[in-house]
This record gives C-alpha cells, sequence and structure tokens, in this order.
C-alpha cells in the first residue's frame, strides 16, 4: 500500500460542488486530508437555459449540466462527512479579487493554513470569431452548445475566473507560506486539452492557455519555498455536457475507447499532491485517455 502522505493536509479545491471538482474533494478526504471547498451556484438562464428545462433535464446535455452547476456543495460535504471525513463549504465568487484572502482566511479559521491549492474553478461560456450572420446562415453550425461571437464582456468574463484569479490564489498562498516559513507546499491547476486553440470555445481556451504560463512562472519561482506547481490538462470528461449521442462520436478519437469520468482526474490531481511527485513540477499532464499526444 503506498502512503500519498497527504493525511492531515489541508486542500483547498474550488469549483467543487460538482464534476471534477467534487470527486478532487472526496478523493482527498479518502486520503485522510483536511478538505475546503469553495464553489459558485450559476444560473441556466445565463447560458440560455430556462430554469423549468434545466430542473427537468435527467441525461447528460446541456440543460442537465447547468442544473449541475446550480447545486451548493452540501451534498459533497454530506458524503466527506458520512465517509468519517473533514470537509467545509464557503460560496464565493473568484472572478471579485477580495473574495480570495477571505477564502484562505475562512480556510485557516476552520482548519489550518493551506497545504494543497487545486484551481479547478472555471468559467466556460462558448464563443467565437464567427459573426452572427453567418452563423445563422449555415456558414457555422454548433455541435454541442449555441456559440456567440466574442465581446469584450465574455472575454473578461473568462479571464477574470479562469487565469487571473488561479494568478491571484497562487499569489495569495505564497504569500501566507512564505510568511509562516512552511517548506512543503502544492499546487495543482486544472486546465483542458484544448488550450492551445480551442475552436468553438475561444476564450475559455485562451484563458486556460494563460493559465498554463502562470502555472510554469510559479513552479520556477516558488520552487526554492519548497512549492511544486503542476497542470492537469482533462481531455473530454462525462461530467453531464456530453450529450450520449456526442459520446459515441467521441469514443472514436481517445485510443483507450471511452469518455472519461472526473475520478479520472481526480486521481492524477492527488498524485501531484503526493509525496510520490514530490520531485515534479513545471510539468503539464494530459488526461484524456490518449485523446492528445503531445510530442
Amino acid at each position: 500500500m503506498i502512503d500519498t502522505g497527504l493525511k492531515n493536509r489541508v486542500v483547498l479545491v474550488t469549483g467543487a460542488n460538482h464534476g471534477i471538482g467534487a470527486a478532487t474533494a472526496k478523493a482527498f478526504a479518502a486520503e485522510g486530508a483536511k478538505v475546503f471547498i469553495n464553489y459558485l451556484r450559476l444560473l441556466p438562464e445565463d447560458y440560455g437555459i430556462s430554469e423549468e428545462k434545466a430542473n427537468q433535464a435527467s441525461t447528460p446535455g446541456r440543460a442537465f449540466y447547468h442544473a449541475m452547476q446550480t447545486k451548493s456543495a452540501n451534498e459533497v460535504v454530506r458524503v466527506i462527512h458520512a465517509s468519517g471525513g473533514q470537509a467545509e463549504a464557503w460560496e464565493a465568487d473568484l472572478a471579485d479579487p477580495a473574495t480570495i484572502p477571505q477564502l484562505f482566511n475562512r480556510v485557516e479559521e476552520a482548519f489550518s493554513p493551506v497545504d494543497i491549492l487545486i484551481n479547478n474553478a472555471a468559467h466556460c461560456k462558448p464563443d467565437t470569431f464567427i459573426p452572427q450572420r453567418q452563423r445563422e446562415q449555415g456558414v457555422y453550425s454548433a455541435n454541442v452548445f449555441p456559440r456567440f461571437t466574442i465581446t469584450a464582456e465574455a472575454h473578461d468574463q473568462h479571464f477574470s475566473v479562469n487565469s487571473r484569479a488561479v494568478a491571484l490564489m497562487m499569489a495569495e498562498y505564497a504569500c501566507r507560506h512564505i510568511e509562516r516559513g512552511a517548506c512543503w507546499g502544492r499546487i495543482i491547476n486544472v486546465s483542458t486539452d484544448g488550450a492551445s486553440a480551442f475552436s468553438g470555445e475561444i476564450s475559455y481556451g485562451a484563458s486556460k492557455h494563460a493559465l498554463e504560463s502562470y502555472s510554469r512562472a510559479a513552479a520556477d519561482e516558488l520552487g526554492p519555498c519548497g512549492i511544486t506547481v503542476n497542470i492537469v490538462s482533462p481531455g473530454p470528461v462525462q461530467t453531464g455536457y456530453i450529450p450520449s449521442e456526442l459520446e459515441e462520436k467521441l469514443i472514436y478519437e481517445i485510443p483507450l475507447r471511452r469518455i472519461g469520468r472526473p475520478e479520472d482526474v481526480a486521481d492524477v490531481i492527488v498524485f501531484f499532491a503526493s509525496e510520490q511527485a514530490r520531485w515534479v513540477t513545471g510539468q503539464l499532464l494530459y488526461v484524456g485517455g490518449g485523446h492528445v499526444m503531445p510530442l
């Protein structure tokens, strides 16, 4: 049996009310870590889905996914407590910079200073360079979500959560780590395997690419402080957004011939935080069954 060295470590996981974040929170709790969950409930109406349609959705797809986003983290906390683990949660919007020091304060009040930071929270509203008129004429058609032409607001919404918040979270973590004289730390940031160029989700992909750059710079600068910084880059993972008909098509793009599960990504995140990854930093690991194979 491998000892990950995570027992009683304090873990802060953002975006953990559902999907990969929820699976990650549970995985750390199973290792004996103390888990603090940050999350933000999102309204289906913000994505063009009525609340009624979202509530009625029972199978994966756009409406079902946005219904998952309306949940609190109460169920995740309940499951962890039921298994004998320790967990607390706080709802807050990371797009507001003032939230970030408050979040770390709450973790310290609940447990103690953060040992492991998991930046998983994300804003994703598909957009494109294709003008609205051309899409209506059939020049461009959506395959999963409707597409919106990029706007300044869409750009800023993505970057405020997916890159700026991540940078500020790492800076806050590093400041507190250094001030208390700590010598062991882990940061794992969640990207996407489409970050280099994500057609149809251009602002999401670009903001995640910025996250990757911030992560490598942080690995270089914070290494002398005993902090490792790594990136997990998921491929297609069924978090409720992939309709069955699209899932059937996607599996042929994946050498392992199945869609990912949130737990597949959570296990790799736990590895990066573990003692087994003590000599690994500044790395990006694709977790997608071979969906992307970099040179």
